[in-house]
């Protein structure tokens, strides 16, 4: 009898040291599992997050471009107001004056009761004074000021083999050379010798040839010269 309890007992030890580390090893996968799944969790949580922070950047940019669309133009006092202009007019306490209006191609603005007066060639402040004398009919010692919202009549064209081509606001004392970077600069393609202005003269069209690396090379190259409104720099 003593002799079966023993070789029992050393079966049942037998038993569970084999199943003991078969019990770990399913632990250990189950714990290397685990380590998996949150590894993969945590790695698709900071996918997430450059997206949230690229949305939200975005969200802020286009907040900011709307936020500059909207801010009125800043312009010398020495402006002259050109067609396609969109201007501010503001009457003192005169809600039904007060409004933006855009110059029309003919280079005049509508108002109530006054009609169309001539704005184009105009600097804000003499507009103000015009307006101020053609309100005085119906209105007693109307205040008016004229700010000017959106410059459109300065503009210059950029053309060809440009990374940027199209309608570009002219700034002031702006150059071919800076125009052609406001453009993006030339693509590997473009014919850098053979650039040139095309500008209206008493109603005849003139070339202004434009050599780019000499521009680049030389600041006093006179080739860089200062655009005008409606000018045309072809990059071939």
């Amino acid at each position: 009898m003593k002799t079966y309890i023993g070789w029992s007992t050393l079966f049942l030890a037998f038993v569970v040291a084999a199943s003991g580390p078969a019990q770990v090893q399913k632990k250990t996968r189950q714990t290397g599992k685990q380590a998996k799944t949150g590894a993969s969790a945590s790695a698709q949580e900071q996918t997430k997050a450059p997206e949230a922070s690229n949305q939200s950047t975005l969200i802020q940019d286009q907040n900011s471009l709307t936020a500059f669309q909207s801010t009125p133009a800043t312009v010398g006092r020495d402006y002259l107001i050109g067609p396609q202009d969109v201007l501010n007019i503001d009457v003192f306490q005169q809600q039904e004056f007060t409004r933006a209006v855009p110059v029309r191609p003919d280079g005049k603005i509508t108002l109530p009761l006054i009609n169309d007066v001539q704005a184009a060639g105009l600097t804000p402040e003499q507009l103000a004074a015009e307006l101020t004398k053609l309100l005085g009919k119906y209105v007693t010692k109307p205040r008016v000021s004229v700010i000017v919202a959106q410059i459109n009549s300065r503009m210059i064209f950029i053309g060809g083999e440009v990374n940027r081509p199209g309608a570009l606001p002219l700034l002031a004392n702006m150059t071919v050379l800076q125009a052609i970077f406001l453009g993006g600069g030339v693509t590997q393609y473009a014919n850098t010798k053979k650039i040139y202005v095309m500008r209206t003269e008493n109603g005849k069209q003139v070339h202004y040839p434009f050599n780019y690396k000499r521009a680049v090379k030389s600041a006093n190259s006179t080739e860089n010269i200062v655009l005008k409104p409606g000018d045309t720099i072809v990059v071939p």
